[in-house]
């Protein structure tokens, strides 16, 4: 059957990245009605989350989802095409990496939310944050990280060497590692751009906001609690072997709409 209706290469893209049957313990970190976020001790544990994606061909597929946090009942199913694919630019794919990013801080829009994937073979590093509208700012309401490992593989991939050691620690070792860095521009149907060497992984350049915080998997965040006005840059992070470190960082210009994302992938 002809691929009438591909999306170019991010569709493809998200097909590689994202088929599979995906398992894993979701940690929500939520702030409390005190109004604080603590992001050491998650405050909803769910068990049994599973994203089960998969491709009836390269066009069509369906997203069945259980263990979600704000979804009726706890699960949802969608369909999947590529005619329909990202038609609000808010997905982006890179080759081991994808998500989907609110492109526009705008007042009366309640959420400002992230989700981003990292993937190394069969594992599924991912990492959810979402700001809520309060007091004429945007404040850092939740953050969830699950690491999932693909359930139709054997055997499964295994655990982060990163998983229980400080941050700091963690953020030292890779304190000049070189890297390659990519960009892609919201709405984008083709593949990321290759810009050629990203410089030297310095901390100052990653650690750039109040909240660096260290999660399950390898996965690190450098993002503000509250968001005001002009630009900003959010920084996250995985460890996703233990010579490979990918950054992505998404890019918010005066008019806080997202101009691009950059992933950059670091080895010693």
């Amino acid at each position: 059957m002809p691929a009438v209706y591909r999306v170019e290469r991010q569709w493809d893209l998200n097909r590689e990245n994202f088929d599979g049957r995906w398992l894993g313990c979701s940690r929500w970190f939520q702030r409390s009605k005190a109004g604080d976020l603590n992001l050491t001790e998650p405050s909803d544990v769910i068990e049994d989350t599973c994203y089960d994606i998969s491709f009836l061909d390269q066009d069509t597929g369906l997203w069945d989802g259980s263990g979600l946090k704000f979804a009726p009942g706890g699960t949802a199913r969608h369909p999947i095409s590529s005619k329909i694919y990202n038609q609000s630019g808010h997905c982006w794919q890179f080759t081991g990496a994808g998500g989907q990013s609110s492109v526009q801080l705008t007042a009366g829009s309640k959420r400002f939310a992230h989700e981003l994937n990292f993937f190394q073979g069969r594992s599924r590093s991912m990492l959810v944050l979402i700001w809520i509208e309060q007091d004429e700012c945007w404040r850092l309401d939740a953050v969830c990280a699950v690491p999932f490992r693909c359930g139709r593989s054997t055997p499964a991939e295994p655990q982060r060497l990163t998983d229980g050691r400080p941050l700091q620690q963690q953020l030292a070792e890779l304190t000049g590692w070189g890297g390659a860095l990519e960009s892609l521009t919201p709405g984008e149907s083709g593949l990321p751009a290759a810009v050629g060497a990203a410089e030297p992984f310095a901390l100052e350049r990653f650690c750039r906001h109040g909240i660096t915080a260290a999660f399950c998997d390898g996965l690190i965040c450098s993002v503000p609690e509250t968001l005001s006005t002009g630009a900003f840059t959010l920084e996250v992070g995985c460890r996703v072997a233990p010579e490979c470190f990918q950054q992505l960082s998404l890019i918010y210009d005066e008019a806080q709409r997202l101009q691009r994302w950059e992933r950059r992938r670091y080895q010693p």
